[in-house]
């Protein structure tokens, strides 16, 4: 894989959302811009680290990082816009809601948020070459493991602490039985299938 070159700019904010796939729940994204001066250790993609580990990253860039903000899309702006158009707001308000504005945003996978009014460039596969797009994928996977958590405790008949709100054989089964929660995206066809839309 060849080695990620960086734009020369002072502040690089990284972006990368979680949740486009999963049948419930927002589209939660991250921006994150690292501190030089505190390098954090070990990041990498989200998805290849393991539960506790990522907790403890998550803390550890909390703490070090210049500044970081959550961005998202609910439900109904997926069903609304589609979740592509929906990940791009998300990453936007990410940006949008850093305490200190980036001079270049560096944003996993092929596409920019039309409206960023900043300079960014898109990275495939950046939260594996880019610490700052890892940062803002573990940031952003924490927080919405969270909250399919608590989605969990609200209807545990569901199954949501097991597969996050992917469309395991697990949850289409549960789908299936007990029908939609109003977390679901009504746009998303084993949804609209259930609803009868």
């Amino acid at each position: 894989m060849q080695p990620f070159i960086y734009p020369v700019a002072n502040l690089i904010a990284g972006v990368d959302e979680v949740g486009r796939g999963p049948l419930v729940g927002a589209v939660v994204t991250a921006a994150v811009i690292i501190d030089p001066n505190q390098p954090i250790h070990g990041l990498t993609d989200s998805k290849k680290l393991s539960e506790k580990k990522r907790l403890a990253l998550a803390e550890e860039i909390k703490q070090k990082a210049l500044c970081w903000s959550l961005g998202r899309a609910e439900p109904e702006e997926i069903d609304q816009l589609n979740i592509l158009h929906a990940t791009m707001l998300a990453m936007q308000r990410a940006v949008a809601g850093l305490a200190i504005q980036p001079d270049f945003v560096l944003i996993d996978g092929n596409r920019i948020p039309p409206q960023l009014g900043i300079a960014a460039q898109a990275v495939v596969k950046g939260d594996s070459l880019v610490p700052e797009i890892s940062a803002a994928s573990i940031l952003a996977k924490v927080a919405r493991d969270q909250e399919m958590d608590e989605l969990h405790a609200q209807f545990p008949e569901y199954g949501f602490a097991q597969h996050k709100g992917y469309p395991t054989a697990l949850h289409l089964e549960k789908l299936a039985q007990f029908g939609a929660t109003p977390f679901h995206r009504k746009s998303f066809a084993p949804v609209r299938k259930v609803l009868g839309l």
